[in-house]
């Protein structure tokens, strides 16, 4: 039972859901802390905004009910405890199988629980890929859309302390030509504010997008906005429980966790292709050729930002030589300035559609 003087009434952080016809899934978290506001008021303000969303007080226990309209507009209810982290996720089971929307859309549900102000509800959101859809976008975040200096562990945040806890969301800088890329690629629209109920439908971009990152899930919030003010396609966020150990601190972690949420992604949508998208930070040539390797014709491209100078290690020339062997397109580069032939290659139309995400790109470079 929550007791008073715990300092804020618990709340409930919804994460982004997703689902397919036979399968709903969408997490969240129980948290003793305020809704992260990233309103300007000065470095001061900013730093201290960062370090209560990684000195997070975790709330175990709580009972969460997670509510679902299903296909004939029935309102279904699932519960579950939030775990020693805070930490519930809902895997549901859609039986028999609930139809997709013909267009991406964001399917509204709701998360009750209850704290010592009384009953609490919060809006929850679970992409549902249209069934027209036959390209999806998997992209890494760190150095690949934003330079979060922190997916190297405790050094990476000694060295970038001020950029991490002293700039807000829309202050940081996005990799050069992402937005005009990201926004062409996935197409139609931002996920608008305002209050709705379970069961209604918002319409998502044109391409569903899936995002992997190291960073923990104290900064969901924090990259959400970021991509807002960046007019970033919004899609579900995987992100990782940082402990205070080398399993989730050294850098064989970082690979092992995008492998394993790529491999859900793609598991999950068997019909869809998907463009991977990431940079030569983190290991993502060799985690994107394993994709490759483990699910041969589901990769339609693969995209990797490079470092100015750097040379591939020799992990990665291998890996480029394995996704090269499989006739899949590959595009290494230092911008955002992608060529019309491997747009092509992801799957968009010659012509109109190709030519006008160049003709974005390349003005974004201007």
């Amino acid at each position: 039972m929550e007791r008073l003087l715990l300092g804020p009434p618990v709340r409930i952080q919804p994460y982004f859901g997703y689902r397919s016809r036979h399968r709903l899934v969408i997490g969240a978290r129980a948290l003793r802390a305020t809704k992260p506001g990233f309103e300007k008021g000065g470095r001061w303000q900013a730093t201290r905004t960062m370090l209560t969303q990684f000195a997070s007080r975790e709330a175990m226990d709580v009972l969460v009910t997670l509510e679902v309209s299903g296909p004939d507009g029935l309102l279904l209810r699932h519960e579950q405890h939030t775990d020693a982290e805070g930490y519930v996720r809902f895997d549901l089971p859609l039986d028999p199988g609930w139809d997709l929307p013909p267009e991406p859309a964001w399917e509204v549900v709701a998360l009750r629980w209850a704290n010592r102000e009384g009953p609490q509800c919060v809006e929850g959101h679970v992409l549902a890929p249209g069934s027209n859809a036959r390209l999806a976008v998997i992209s890494d975040i760190d150095d690949t859309i934003i330079e979060t200096g922190i997916t190297g562990g405790f050094r990476a945040i000694a060295r970038n302390w001020r950029r991490i806890l002293a700039e807000l969301p829309e202050d940081r800088i996005a990799a050069p030509g992402a937005d005009a890329f990201y926004g062409a690629l996935g197409g139609g629209q931002l996920l608008p504010a305002g209050e709705r109920r379970p069961g209604m439908r918002v319409p998502a971009t044109h391409r569903p997008f899936f995002y992997v990152s190291s960073s923990p899930w104290n900064l969901f919030s924090y990259l959400v906005a970021f991509m807002r003010s960046k007019n970033l396609p919004l899609g579900p966020l995987m992100l990782r429980d940082w402990g205070f150990d080398r399993a989730t601190l050294g850098s064989s972690s970082h690979g092992a966790h995008k492998l394993a949420a790529i491999e859900e992604v793609l598991t999950m949508y068997p019909d869809l292709r998907f463009a991977l998208i990431g940079d030569d930070t983190q290991g993502d040539l060799p985690a994107y050729a394993e994709a490759v390797r483990h699910h041969r014709g589901r990769v339609a491209a693969v995209f990797i930002r490079t470092s100015a100078g750097e040379q591939l290690r020799p992990e990665e020339v291998h890996a480029r030589a394995e996704i090269e062997a499989a006739g899949v397109p590959l595009w290494l580069g230092e911008s955002y300035a992608v060529g019309e032939q491997f747009l092509r290659a992801i799957g968009f139309t010659p012509g109109g559609e190709t030519e006008q995400i160049v003709q974005t790109v390349e003005q974004a470079k201007a």
